[in-house]
């Protein structure tokens, strides 16, 4: 038997009793790729990115163990709530235009030290104060560098259109804005190299592409390692009190936890491994988190449908935003119809020994945008399911 066979024998050993669609997180994986996480940051701190987990109760496991500290989010309002929750060391990845959420973090005392916003443009800053309500609080703060590789003087871009700071002078003029305005304390630098972190290097069948993407990487490696040096140096002169450097992403940790300016590292999908970290000569992980439809119908020899499936990721349309048919293995989707919202066509000679009622596995591309499908995960270890904990869903919360 196959390590995948033994894994999905495993998976409907566990979840018997439990109907499809279900989705499960495979705990002796999670914590594996956990450990090679800290193991690959080479002593720096991880911080754990919510949005890649969008759990608590596993938030709350992959932060009590050694190597993990704090933890990234992705909106103003999933960020107080975990804050109020006891989560004590916040940063938000992105800007926030939420006033509701503003005048109640400058009016909590506990709120405002937990949380960090993200900041690019002096105008962020205006629509804070204007939010506040009163609120005396003293906003931390944290710039983002852009990351993004330019090319002949600025006229080839590589790399998602994030921040505007990208010079260290940019950077340096706006921790100076940030600290004359009273209210306000920069705290952070933060820069996220997704074309370096986010883009597999090893893409099977296309050698030519994935030799491109080692150039491209290697190249903005060492151009981002020696501006984010420098930006660190000038920012630093205008507060001398920084508290952290953050970089980094689950595909470069290390990479980027080699770089001296460097104080923590961020990732949060090498945890449950979706599909599109599949290729990667980095690093390689266990996938831990997948979910499981029903097969409803046999159509005819070599064709089952499952119950629903439609779960496309994020980013630029195409196939490998798609979840992949993952166990047993050999399935794949009629090219006519693809993965549907209601059912899913299977083809392949695996589905000739599939009944109505089994479970068909599947991995989705992005790592927490799962969690916006199921109310709840169930924990495996071994053969059993050993808990079932809320995802954010579960608890009542869509943040975006």
């Amino acid at each position: 038997m196959t390590a995948r066979a033994a894994d999905r024998a495993r998976y409907d050993r566990a979840t018997a009793h439990l109907d499809a669609p279900l989705a499960i997180v495979d705990l002796d994986a999670f914590d594996a790729n956990a450990d090679d996480l800290v193991r690959r940051a080479g002593g720096k701190p991880i911080r754990v990115a919510s949005k890649s987990v969008r759990c608590r109760a596993l938030l709350e496991r992959v932060l009590a163990k050694d190597g993990f500290a704090g933890i990234m989010s992705f909106t103003l309002a999933e960020s107080l709530w975990l804050a109020r929750s006891g989560f004590d060391d916040v940063l938000i990845a992105y800007p926030s235009a939420d006033r509701a959420g503003f005048a109640e973090l400058t009016n909590d005392p506990k709120l405002a030290s937990a949380v960090t916003v993200m900041i690019d443009d002096p105008a962020q800053l205006r629509l804070i104060d204007e939010a506040r309500d009163g609120g005396r609080e003293v906003v931390r703060v944290c710039l983002e560098l852009d990351t993004a590789l330019k090319l002949l003087g600025g006229r080839v871009r590589v790399g998602a259109r994030r921040s505007p700071l990208h010079s260290p002078a940019q950077v340096a003029d706006m921790a100076r804005v940030v600290a004359r305005r009273p209210g306000f304390e920069v705290v952070g630098i933060m820069a996220y190299e997704g074309h370096i972190a986010g883009v597999g290097d090893a893409v099977a069948g296309r050698p030519l592409r994935s030799r491109a993407v080692r150039l491209m990487q290697a190249t903005a490696r060492r151009e981002l390692a020696e501006r984010r040096a420098a930006v660190v140096r000038a920012v630093r002169s205008v507060v001398p009190g920084l508290q952290f450097v953050n970089g980094g992403g689950t595909g470069s940790v290390q990479h980027t936890a080699a770089e001296d300016c460097v104080t923590e590292i961020a990732a949060g999908s090498g945890l449950y491994v979706p599909r599109l970290f599949d290729n990667y000569t980095s690093f390689s992980g266990r996938p831990a988190a997948l979910f499981a439809l029903p097969v409803v119908r046999r159509p005819g020899v070599g064709v089952v449908t499952v119950l629903g499936g439609g779960y496309p990721a994020s980013g630029a349309a195409g196939p490998d935003r798609l979840p992949v048919p993952y166990l047993p293995q050999g399935l794949r989707y009629d090219p006519q119809e693809g993965p549907g919202e209601v059912q899913t066509p299977l083809l392949g000679s695996p589905a000739d020994d599939l009944l109505l009622g089994d479970k068909v596995w599947f991995r989705h591309a992005k790592a927490g945008e799962l969690c916006e499908r199921f109310d709840e995960l169930h924990l495996v270890e071994g053969d059993s399911v050993t808990a079932t904990v809320p995802t954010y869903r579960g608890e009542g919360h869509t943040f975006l």
